[in-house]
Parts: C-alpha cells; sequence; structure tokens
C-alpha cells in the first residue's frame, strides 16, 4: 500500500465576510399558518440588520429542535445556542423583535 504522502493540514480558524447565521426549523415554518410571512419578515430583517459593509446573514432551515410549540416557530442562533435559549415567533410582525432576542440585545 502507497504511503500517504500528503500531511494533514492542521486546524485553522477562519472569520466569515457575513454575520453569524440564523437557524429556522423548516417543519414549524411548514406547519405555521403564518410561516411564509415570517420567513420573508426573517429575510427582509436579516438583509437591513447588515452592518459595517458585511453581508447579511443566511438563513438557515434546520431540523426540528425538538420544542415543537404548537402556534409558533423556533427560531435559534450561535448566540442563543450559547446561552440554551430559543426564540419562538407567532408570526412576521414579531421578527424584529425576534432578531435582536437572537443577537442578545434584551432592551425593549
Amino acid at each position: 500500500m502507497p504511503e500517504n504522502k500528503h500531511k494533514s493540514a492542521s486546524p485553522m480558524i477562519v472569520r466569515p465576510r457575513r454575520a453569524a447565521p440564523v437557524l429556522v426549523c423548516r417543519k414549524c415554518l411548514k406547519r405555521s399558518d403564518d410561516g411564509r410571512d415570517v420567513r420573508r419578515a426573517l429575510k427582509s430583517g436579516l438583509k437591513a440588520r447588515k452592518y459595517d459593509g458585511s453581508k447579511p446573514a443566511k438563513l438557515i432551515m434546520t431540523g426540528c429542535f425538538g420544542l415543537c410549540p404548537k402556534k409558533a416557530i423556533v427560531l435559534a442562533s450561535g448566540t442563543s445556542l450559547a446561552r440554551q435559549e430559543y426564540v419562538l415567533v407567532a408570526d412576521g410582525d414579531q421578527v424584529p423583535r425576534a432578531l435582536k432576542l437572537l443577537n442578545g440585545e434584551r432592551g425593549g
């Protein structure tokens, strides 16, 4: 068997040129009557929140988070997951406040 001549590269840290993604439960979004409005509000809200020339955050559809609220959609971000918190939204009007909560902004 030939010897592997390629040494594995050591891990390295990279920083993306875009804000951290927002995760949304695909199942909740599909099940919700207002899912289309929430998705549209999330995408436009993320575009509006881009800072200092960086690209806007991506909206990532995920599998189930295991919370399964009856009339809400589960959202998460890296910041909220580090705090072991999820944000629930019921309609598109709640999205601006939800994005603040996902980023750790607690004020009104």
